[in-house]
């Protein structure tokens, strides 16, 4: 009878020491693409989308691009250009994200992650064509640091976009003080009486005469602006 009993409590030992189905869903480590519906582009690095039957904001992970429309910093040099190619590359297919192993949503509630057209990095995309930085570099959410960096190098090399001004992108941001010093940007850009937003390069015809409401580094940034040359 003892040794019935005695098996019977080893059989239940080993029966309890299985090992039971994890019911916790593993998402860390995961470089699934999600697939996404665009809402909007908001500027160079912020989108909309629909995203589990909800619209939700992302925010571009380990990018920065020049504000548009910041509150306290304004529309930035680049900002602009950056805003427009981002919406031109966002026509071309279907778009999708991926989450990093680290938080997934920011302080402001927006979603962080990485962004894809027809499974190409929208990130690398636009760092390699000048038109933001590698930024807001937060640990463990670096899955794709050095490719983005080897992406900015290249902009970096070919001076384009916002590499175009010396020291106007830094490791702290964009330096808006430098347009003020810098002789490459004197693209006048005039909004007339009837609301025509016109650019005039230096050897245009009235360029002496114009009073300019901004200033553009380049034609592709004042049409990024919506101004259309003078004469044009």
């Amino acid at each position: 009878m003892k040794k019935w009993l005695l098996c019977c409590s080893i059989l239940l030992l080993l029966t309890a020491c299985e090992e039971q189905p994890s019911k916790t869903t593993k998402t860390t480590g995961t470089t699934e693409q999600i697939p996404v519906e665009l809402v909007d582009v908001i500027d160079g690095d912020t989108i909309k989308v629909k995203y589990n039957g909800n619209t939700e904001t992302i925010r571009y992970l380990l990018l920065d691009t020049p504000e548009v429309r910041h509150q306290t910093l304004g529309k930035q040099p680049g900002g602009e250009e950056a805003s427009a190619r981002h919406k031109e590359i966002m026509k071309t297919g279907q778009i999708s994200i991926e989450f990093d192993v680290g938080d997934r949503m920011d302080d402001y509630g927006r979603l962080l992650a990485y962004v894809y057209i027809d499974g190409k990095s929208v990130q690398e995309m636009l760092l390699s064509e000048g038109l933001g930085r590698v930024a807001y570099i937060y640990p463990p959410n670096t899955r794709y640091l050095d490719q983005f960096e080897e992406a900015q190098e290249i902009a970096k090399d070919a001076k384009k976009g916002i590499w175009e001004v010396e020291n106007y992108a830094t490791d702290r941001g964009f330096n808006q003080a430098v347009f003020e010093q810098n002789s490459d940007c004197l693209i006048k850009g005039n909004i007339n009486r009837d609301g025509d937003k016109i650019y005039h390069v230096p050897d245009s015809q009235h360029y002496i005469q114009t009073n300019p409401e901004e200033w553009f580094c380049s034609e592709r940034e004042a049409k990024a602006a919506g101004f259309r040359k003078a004469g044009g």
